[in-house]
């Protein structure tokens, strides 16, 4: 495996994200997300890993991480997408890799594009015409950003820093447009 030019620190925000292998699912049925969504809480209980925004995909995955202790968020990775690809070959009779290449990481140092990051990552299913309303895709974090639904699987502290009212978030996922040099950076990030 190729060795990464990134440097992991505790307190630090990583954008992690991949896709199936031809662009191929990596998720047929509701349990596997729900798989891999417990093998996320279970892991970042495990690798202090605070999980900021997701979204998962039909055929591809973003996770937005904060690193709080000394364990490395690659190890986290390793764990948590080793066990998901066994478990799905498993289940489908199937071998070989399931992600096309290795992860994609990208360390977020700039709170104003952190939090751009995490619209554009929830709002994953409603650009690609899976949902009319975010609130309806249950494979996000959006709905705890919301106070929609009482999942574990967000650092409300966080929300909570940038968007007091939770309102504010929900009009900027839905109204906003960000800046044009922001809307460039976040367009290299496409899947599709």
């Amino acid at each position: 495996m190729a060795r990464r030019k990134i440097t992991y620190f505790p307190g630090n925000y990583y954008h992690i994200f991949n896709r199936g292998v031809n662009r191929e699912p990596i998720f047929k049925n509701p349990d596997n997300y729900i798989f891999l969504l417990q093998r996320i809480g279970q892991y970042a209980l495990s690798f202090q890993v605070s999980i900021i925004a997701y979204c998962l995909m039909p055929n591809h995955y973003h996770l937005l991480l904060r690193q709080d202790g000394d364990q490395l968020i690659a190890n986290f990775i390793q764990a948590v997408f080793n066990s998901y690809s066994k478990a799905f070959n498993k289940a489908f009779r199937r071998t070989g890799r399931l992600f096309e290449s290795p992860y994609r990481v990208i360390q977020i140092n700039d709170s104003t594009y952190l939090i751009h990051l995490c619209r554009y990552i929830h709002r994953n299913p409603l650009e690609a015409k899976l949902v009319h309303n975010l609130i309806d895709w249950p494979y996000s974090n959006y709905p705890e950003w919301i106070g929609k639904r009482s999942g574990k699987l967000v650092d409300r502290e966080f929300v909570s820093e940038f968007f007091p009212n939770i309102s504010d978030y929900y009009r900027f996922v839905i109204e906003y447009t960000p800046p044009a040099e922001i809307e460039k950076e976040l367009e290299k990030l496409s899947l599709e």
